[in-house]
C-alpha cells in the first residue's frame, strides 16, 4: 500500500507535467507558424532583390512595376520589424483583440476566481488532498482565463474575416460612384457589422486626428492580425505611393478574399470525416466507462475511491488530452 505522502507527491508531479504539456501544445504551433512565415517572407524578399538587380532600361510600365515591388518590400520589412518587437501580444492587447474591455487587474481577479473554484472542486467533488488540490487550482486559474481570451480572439477574428469582403465591396462601389476613400470608410464605420464597424471607426478617428490614411490603415493589422486586414493595408499603402486605380485593386482584393473563403469551406468539408472520427474516438472512453459503471459499479468505483484510481484517472485524462490535440493538429489545415 502506497503512503499518502507518496501518493500526494505523485499527483502533484502529474498535475505539473500536465500543465507543462498544455503550455507546450498551446505555444509550440505559434512558434512553428512564425518560423514558416519568416522563411516565406525571406525567400520572397530574396527573389525580389535578385530580380531588381537584373532590370535595366526600364520603360514606364516596368518602372511603375518596380516601384510597386519596392513598396511591397518596404512594407514587408516594416512588418518583420514589428513582428520582432511584438512577436507575442501582451495581455492587454490580447484582451482588446478579443473585444474585452477588461483591465489587467480584472483578468487577475478572473484567474483568482477560477483558481478558487478549482480548489473547491478538487477538494469537495474529486476528494483530493491539499497538495494535489492546490496544483489543480493553479492549473485552472492559469488555463481557464487564457483559453477564454484566446477563444474570444479567435471568434472575433473569424467574424471580421467573414464580414470584411462585404466592406471592401462597399468601398469599391463608393469609389466608382465618385466618393473619396475617407467617406467610404466612414460609411463602413457606421453601417457595417461588428467587429468591422468598430475597427474602421478607429481608422477614421486616427485619420481625423491628423494621421495619414495609409498609416491609419497600416495599424489595422496590428489590432486584427488576420491576412485579410494585412492585404488591405498593403493595397492602400501601394496605391498611396505608386498611384493607380484603387477601385480595380480593391476589386481584385475582394475576389481574392471570397476565393479564400470558398477554399476554407472546401477544406472544412473535406476534413469533416476526419473530425467526426476524432470525435467518436475521443468520446469512446467516456461511453465505455459509463456503461461499465452502469453494469458493474463495484468494479469501476475503485477509480473514484482509491488513491491509485485517482492517479490512473489523471494519467488517462492527460494522455487523452494529448491524443486529442495531436488529432486536432492533423485535421486542421492552414492555407
Amino acid at each position: 500500500m502506497m503512503s499518502p505522502l507518496l501518493v500526494s507527491v505523485a499527483l502533484f508531479m502529474l498535475v505539473a507535467f500536465s500543465i507543462g504539456g498544455l503550455l507546450l501544445v498551446a505555444v509550440f504551433p505559434r512558434l512553428e507558424a512564425g518560423k514558416r512565415t519568416q522563411g516565406r517572407m525571406n525567400s520572397v524578399a530574396g527573389v525580389q532583390n535578385k530580380a531588381s538587380e537584373r532590370v535595366t532600361g526600364l520603360t514606364d510600365d516596368q518602372r511603375r512595376r518596380r516601384s510597386v515591388e519596392e513598396t511591397i518590400r518596404e512594407i514587408e520589412e516594416t512588418q518583420r520589424a514589428k513582428n520582432r518587437r511584438h512577436n507575442k501580444p501582451t495581455l492587454v492587447t490580447r484582451m482588446r483583440q478579443g473585444g474585452l474591455s477588461w483591465s489587467r487587474n480584472a483578468y487577475f481577479l478572473f484567474c483568482a476566481i477560477a483558481g478558487i473554484a478549482g480548489f473547491i472542486v478538487g477538494t469537495l467533488l474529486i476528494g483530493l488532498s491539499l497538495l494535489p488540490a492546490l496544483g489543480f487550482a493553479v492549473a485552472l486559474g492559469l488555463l481557464v482565463p487564457h483559453l477564454y481570451v484566446g477563444q474570444r480572439r479567435k471568434r472575433r477574428f473569424k467574424r471580421f474575416s467573414n464580414e470584411f469582403a462585404n466592406a471592401i465591396d462597399v468601398i469599391v462601389r463608393g469609389i466608382k460612384a465618385g466618393l473619396p476613400l475617407v467617406d467610404c470608410l466612414k460609411v463602413i464605420s457606421t453601417e457595417a457589422q461588428e467587429p468591422v464597424k468598430s475597427e474602421f471607426r478607429q481608422v477614421v478617428e486616427d485619420q481625423t486626428f491628423g494621421m495619414p490614411l495609409s498609416e491609419a490603415v497600416a495599424r489595422l493589422p496590428e489590432r486584427v492580425p488576420v491576412p485579410e486586414a494585412n492585404f488591405f493595408a498593403i493595397v492602400i499603402a501601394v496605391q498611396a505611393k505608386t498611384g493607380g486605380s484603387l477601385s480595380e485593386a480593391l476589386g481584385n482584393l475582394s475576389r481574392v478574399l471570397r476565393e479564400r473563403k470558398k477554399m476554407d469551406g472546401k477544406i472544412k468539408a473535406m476534413s469533416q470525416e476526419a473530425k467526426s472520427s476524432a470525435a467518436i474516438i475521443g468520446s469512446l472512453p467516456f461511453v465505455v466507462g459509463g456503461l461499465v459503471g452502469f453494469v458493474s459499479p463495484d468494479y469501476i468505483k475503485l477509480l473514484f475511491t482509491t488513491s491509485t484510481g485517482h492517479m490512473v484517472m489523471f494519467g488517462c485524462a492527460f494522455w487523452m488530452f494529448v491524443g486529442i490535440m495531436v488529432m486536432r493538429k492533423m485535421i486542421n489545415f492552414d492555407f
